[in-house]
């Protein structure tokens, strides 16, 4: 077990918008993040990566246990230098080329001097078929190039595990292929990935696990061919039956 998320709650004001969450994620799995706009899936992402502070819930990350409401600075550097997290709207820098994107978190939050760093990005944008938009800037490239870039980036640090939120809800329909495909490889290479999407596609095929939420609470969460073949709640049924009708 590499992680293991404890009773997860969240509350913004009086609406309460994560109910108890709780996950066991393994080395190499990948697990799809479902469920209808609202229920509480990318607070559920942020809040394991302590981009929200959670209000109570426990994480278990490599053997460490961490208070997700009293984490200390020292805890949450400690999770993130092992961690990625890929965001729906790229968050490049503008003013900088593809490769200074890449190797600027290594040499300011890493301290790798210029040169290794450079090669570990070379490295990574080749992973996602980016090599050759070195010097290109962002303003330059479609939306799914420069959301491989921001994948690139978080490759770059040598993750134990990547956060995707809705890494493609912000791309024209043509170019979301492009991400999925790469999500795809790094999915076969190994790659430890929790991914909340909208692409069913990709959780059927991609994802060997899914955790399906609604209102902030777990409905099911089990195999993903257990949660698309032989759904255990009549919610689940439900919005599996929705999708495939919108399909027709």
């Amino acid at each position: 077990m590499m992680l293991r998320a404890e009773k997860v709650t969240k509350r913004f004001g009086e609406s309460q918008v994560l109910k108890g969450i709780s996950l066991e994620v393994n080395k190499g799995d990948v697990v799809a993040i479902l469920g209808p706009s609202g229920s509480g899936k990318t607070t559920f992402l942020r809040c394991l990566n302590f981009l929200e502070k959670a209000d109570g819930g426990r994480l278990i990350f490599d053997g460490k246990a961490y208070d997700l409401a009293s984490a200390t600075r020292r805890d949450v550097a400690s999770v993130r230098r092992k961690t990625a997290f890929v965001f729906q709207s790229y968050n490049l820098f503008l003013n900088k080329t593809v490769l200074e994107n890449v190797t600027l978190g290594l040499t300011a939050a890493m301290g790798k001097k210029k040169g290794e760093a450079r090669d570990i990005a070379v490295e990574a944008l080749a992973r996602v078929g980016m090599a050759e938009k070195l010097g290109s800037y962002p303003s330059q490239l479609s939306g799914g190039q420069q959301q491989r870039v921001a994948i690139a980036r978080g490759l770059a640090t040598n993750p134990e595990i990547v956060y995707f939120d809705e890494p493609t809800s912000a791309l024209d329909p043509e170019l979301i292929g492009e991400v999925l495909a790469v999500m795809r490889r790094l999915a076969q290479e190994g790659m430890t990935m929790l991914v909340v999407t909208h692409e069913m596609d990709f959780a059927r095929n991609v994802s060997n696990k899914v955790l399906f939420m609604e209102n902030g609470a777990e409905i099911e969460c089990g195999s993903s061919r257990e949660f698309f073949d032989h759904p255990r709640q009549e919610r689940s049924r439900a919005f599996i039956r929705t999708i495939l009708e919108a399909r027709k």
